[in-house]
């Protein structure tokens, strides 16, 4: 038995509880490079760490995801417990996030974004998310999270899966 979520676009609004979208979307905040570039500045709150946990610092690593296809079966979400992490495309192509908020310790009912293509995200410390899911290749992102000598990872295993749907 499998339970069903069905994608929706991501908007700025509707992924706020779960961290943020990046986008050059609206006119840009200054105009740099002799006005040939518009600056969409200072669009994700990263997050390495409270002061009381060990040193981390800011890292990134480049993925190449294997593409996913619908329906998708989401058995398995995890989160980050000691920083923020940001999902940057170095491609065109959309791609789907799985979000749920913490319910006691355990992830709520999740839910399935995508993106256009032109969009990145950051996931905010504590949020549970589903693992890369480009739905085309090439598969590759830039990822900016937390580096560290402690373990900034948990997860969870759904004990009755979920089935994705495009809408």
């Amino acid at each position: 038995m499998t339970r069903t979520l069905i994608t929706e676009p991501i908007t700025a609004d509707a992924f706020a509880p779960f961290g943020d979208l990046l986008d050059a979307s609206g006119a840009p905040d200054k105009l740099i490079n002799q006005g040939m570039c518009g600056r969409y500045h200072d669009r994700a709150a990263l997050d390495f760490g409270p002061e009381t946990m060990p040193a981390g610092r800011a890292g990134i690593s480049i993925f190449n995801a294997e593409p996913r296809a619908f329906p998708y079966v989401l058995e398995l979400v995890e989160r980050h417990p000691e920083g923020s992490q940001a999902f940057v495309p170095m491609h065109q192509n959309p791609f789907m996030v799985i979000v749920a908020l913490d319910q006691g310790g355990t992830p709520g009912t999740p839910r399935a974004f995508l993106t256009n293509g032109a969009q990145a995200i950051n996931f905010h410390r504590n949020i549970w998310h589903g693992v890369l899911t480009p739905l085309s290749g090439p598969g590759l992102f830039a990822v900016i999270d937390r580096i560290g000598d402690t373990a900034n990872l948990q997860e969870h295993w759904f004990d009755t899966p979920y089935t994705v749907v495009q809408d």
